[in-house]
């Protein structure tokens, strides 16, 4: 402490950060590392939430009930799910570069299928190829991330990636719904496709290889791969924090946008607003919280924040008719935590596994995640009904569930350990 206070008063810059009063600074050859996996999550993460404002557009267009709208996003969720867990066994075999640019080209063709898609059956079989892109996609950028970032700087490295979803909602968002507006709900998705192949591009012209991992590939067994992850404690409470944290949060947030318009009172064309605004405080938020959580301690910043979530979910899921303005706040509110807890809690499991089992560990990771994304959206889809003059029923005990959920992921996450590396 008095070495601290000495530091502190001497006013040294480098002094702080070596002591980690303050966190490291992100050196300037990993930036452009990181502006490109930044760019492949936003494009993941688009393809994604592309979906959840047109809700309202499809139950109209189409006639979609709340369960076909929520197996839209469950379909997308589940073949994630399933194909990062047959991913698994063999992601580690293969430079990182390589399997980030293929699936980012996946991702392409999987938005042109759905921008194609003729009736709801097609829609649903994009859907599902879009998923198992993703799913995949978003495991290896954090591995990536993983293994490039040193631990003391994960925090920050993973706030800057997470901004990727603050991006979507202030810039991809707005200019999604725009090109809605202005032609269809197939525009965004033509849009998705040619941004994929152009950032397929920037990766192979930017990132190094990536290779790191592979001298422990003779170590690669399938079987023992899977024994290696899931016979060790310390991964089955990441695993269970990450399952609880996404069911938590897929349960409420696939119907948000439904929820404003039908019984909020919210205008359709106030929804880019919704992103715009929710986006705009997380882009400083995410990487807030990643800073702080490098200097307080992951478990301690992921705790309050997820704490703080509970307020926000229950407000928007029991909320009433009110003016768009406070509608927006409680909205924002929403996006700014339940998003933020994300961030100290991907790096408080990246931190949870060796680095020679990190591909792997990621991909099964991102499995259960999904799955649980899925599950989450398919118990509300079937709790949630429609009442006599259309308005949704049932969302705020979806609100409640999702509440307990949270309490129950504070309490996994003081259980999850870091590893030395």
């Amino acid at each position: 402490m008095k070495k601290t206070e000495e530091i502190l008063q001497a006013g040294s810059s480098s002094e702080l950060i070596e002591c980690g009063v303050i966190p490291h600074p992100l050196p300037v050859h990993e930036q452009p590392i990181l502006l490109v996996l930044a760019g492949v999550h936003f494009i993941h993460i688009m393809d994604f939430m592309m979906m959840l404002p047109l809700g309202p557009q499809f139950m109209k267009l189409f006639d979609f009930t709340p369960q076909q709208f929520g197996l839209l996003i469950s379909a997308y969720a589940f073949s994630a799910g399933v194909w990062s867990f047959f991913a698994s066994f063999v992601i580690d075999w293969f430079d990182r570069k390589t399997v980030l640019i293929t699936l980012c080209g996946g991702i392409g063709i999987a938005t042109l299928l759905c921008a194609l898609a003729t009736n709801y059956s097609t829609l649903l079989l994009a859907r599902i190829v879009a998923g198992g892109f993703s799913g995949i996609t978003s495991a290896i950028v954090f591995a990536i991330i993983a293994d490039i970032i040193p631990a003391r700087r994960r925090g920050a490295a993973t706030g800057t990636i997470s901004s990727a979803f603050s991006m979507v909602a202030v810039i991809g968002m707005p200019i999604g719904m725009l090109l809605v507006n202005l032609s269809d709900w197939r525009a965004p998705f033509f849009l998705l496709a040619v941004l994929s192949a152009f950032m397929v591009i920037v990766a192979m012209r930017v990132l190094p290889p990536l290779r790191g991992h592979l001298i422990h590939q003779l170590e690669r067994h399938p079987f023992r791969q899977l024994r290696a992850i899931f016979f060790e404690r310390n991964h089955l409470y990441a695993f269970a924090l990450i399952a609880m944290l996404m069911f938590a949060g897929f349960s409420v947030s696939p119907f948000i946008s439904t929820y404003m318009v039908i019984n909020v009172g919210m205008a359709e064309i106030d929804l880019p607003y919704l992103y715009f605004f929710g986006g705009l405080a997380t882009f400083f938020t995410a990487r807030l919280f990643g800073k702080l959580s490098d200097l307080h301690g992951k478990k301690k910043v992921f705790g309050v924040t997820a704490a703080l979530s509970v307020f926000p979910i229950l407000m928007v899921t029991h909320l009433s008719p009110v003016s768009t303005v406070l509608a927006l706040g409680i909205t924002t509110l929403f996006m700014m935590l339940v998003s933020g807890r994300f961030v100290p809690a991907m790096a408080l499991v990246t931190a949870s596994v060796a680095p020679r089992l990190r591909g792997s560990f990621l991909s099964f990771n991102i499995s259960v995640q999904q799955l649980s994304a899925g599950l989450a959206t398919l118990l509300a889809g079937s709790l949630i009904g429609t009442s006599v003059n259309g308005t949704l029923t049932h969302y705020d005990d979806v609100g409640i569930i999702a509440a307990v959920a949270t309490l129950a992921s504070i309490v996994l996450a003081a259980k999850v350990n870091g590893v030395h590396e």
